[in-house]
């Protein structure tokens, strides 16, 4: 009788730890958004090719001058493309 009375107490026990087990709430999905850096810049801007930088060490103040003022609207353009650029970052 007591093997009996033992073996009802643990079908009892197993029975609610069951129960237990199919009432709890499903698992809630959460989406976490996570920022992941990626470069804005997708191309290299070419540097141009200043006439300056090419100059022999012996030149004179006027054909320095004249090269700079040559290398000026390259200079103007190469700033505009990359305030392009920067400008797409934002």
């Amino acid at each position: 009788m007591s093997l009996k009375i033992v073996n009802l107490t643990k079908l009892a026990g197993l029975a609610v730890l069951l129960a237990g087990c199919s009432s709890m709430p499903p698992p809630v999905v959460q989406r976490v958004e996570i920022p992941v850096f990626t470069p804005c810049v997708k191309m290299e801007i070419p540097r141009p090719a200043y006439e300056f930088d090419k100059l022999p060490p012996v030149v004179t103040d006027g054909e320095i001058i004249l090269a700079l003022a040559r290398d000026w609207p390259l200079g103007q353009a190469y700033e505009l493309q990359l305030e392009a650029v920067i400008e797409g970052c934002r």
